[in-house]
């Protein structure tokens, strides 16, 4: 009314409203400035028009939610036990059922009658835990408090996700000028020069530093202790020149799992080599990811590389190394092209020579080897 002519066909497009309902209201609004009765258009009583679904067919809503109902998934007489329940099919099986019903009325009470949406499974669930799992917990907490607070160096230990070399699709999003993505391979297929690399990670608690060892052949034991070594001589002996002992805590499978003998073995020549003994405490079964180098170092990388093809051995040791955090934070990384053949057995003979004493609670958990007197 203030623009005048071409008003109504102005609001119109700004709005999307049809241009005989504003002009409806216009008039309205005219009429009422003269003190005029808004007459209105009403061309049916009220209460008239069609009924609701739901009111015409009271048993509608029900017979529906019993479709949908989580509960009913182990029912096997429940006729879509198997199958995927889009709107189509929950209208098909209502009308074998007796219903007239199309599939927008069934995604429209499923929505607003019984407050259903469309949801991704979600980990919350763990299964049974250990029963000596609190207690495992307690005992590494206070077995590293003692390490800590005599000044020797714990760390925490683990192996990333193995990844592909080449220009594959990342996870996570980039700056990149407007419509212009970086290409990447259609397919996932491992590149036969370039291959993929496991990187196992040293996560230093006190210091808050991290090495992460690049390795491009297969994640064995050996390849672990190597990774640990590479740790210790780069980055632990600056920090601990005076180390008398030192902890990992690990998880309890992988190459550095509690039942791997070679795991020990190498320890056992670890030990040697830096003439200290050597804690472990491993993990609890399934608490891999309160592992703390999960969660203050991997995570992070993971952050720092989203969104950016793995397109070389370098430019992977380079991302590595650039993760920093606010709390200070600092990764140190190198390239392992040492070969680190599976399948390596160790003897009866072998283990017995271990210096091996475990510890009182959960010994297959908790242990220590220290160096064979020469």
């Amino acid at each position: 009314m203030a623009i005048g002519r071409g008003g109504i066909a102005a609001v119109s497009r700004a709005t999307g409203v049809s241009r005989d309902a504003i002009a409806d209201g216009v008039a309205e609004l005219e009429c009422g400035r003269e003190g005029h009765i808004i007459e209105t258009k009403r061309i049916r009583r009220p209460g008239g028009g069609r009924k609701r679904s739901i009111e015409k067919d009271p048993n509608l809503l029900a017979d529906l939610e019993s479709l949908v109902e989580p509960l009913t998934r182990g029912d096997p007489e429940s006729p879509l036990r198997w199958t995927v329940k889009s709107s189509r099919v929950l209208a098909d099986e209502l009308k074998r059922m007796g219903h007239e019903v199309s599939h927008q009325t069934v995604a429209t009470l499923l929505e607003q009658e019984l407050e259903y949406s469309l949801q991704a499974n979600q980990k919350t669930s763990e299964g049974e835990s250990h029963p000596d799992r609190n207690e495992q917990f307690e005992h590494i907490n206070a077995t590293a408090e003692k390490f800590l607070e005599a000044g020797e160096p714990v760390i925490s230990v683990d192996t990333k996700k193995k990844e592909l070399i080449g220009a594959f699709k990342n996870g996570g999003r980039e700056l990149r000028p407007q419509g212009q993505p970086e290409e990447v391979n259609v397919h996932d297929f491992p590149d036969k020069e370039l291959g993929r690399v496991s990187p196992y990670g040293v996560y230093d608690i006190a210091k808050n530093e991290g090495w992460v060892s690049v390795g491009t052949d297969h994640d064995t034991a050996s390849f672990a202790i190597a990774s640990i070594s590479r740790w210790w001589y780069s980055m632990g002996q600056l920090h601990y020149p005076n180390a008398k002992r030192l902890l990992i805590t690990a998880d309890g499978g992988g190459s550095n799992g509690h039942r791997v003998r070679l795991w020990k073995l190498e320890l056992q020549n670890l030990a040697d080599e830096l003439g200290i003994p050597i804690t472990v405490c491993h993990l609890p079964p399934g608490t891999s990811k309160w592992n703390k180098i999960e969660h203050r170092l991997f995570s992070f990388i993971t952050q720092n590389w989203r969104g950016k093809p793995l397109v070389s051995h370098e430019a992977i040791v380079q991302l590595i190394r650039s993760t920093k955090t606010k709390k200070g934070l600092r990764v140190r990384s190198g390239l392992d092209v040492g070969l680190y053949p599976t399948g390596r057995k160790v003897t009866d003979e072998e283990f017995s020579q271990i210096n091996l004493s475990r510890n009182e609670f959960h010994g297959d958990w908790n242990y220590t080897i220290s160096p064979i007197p020469s």
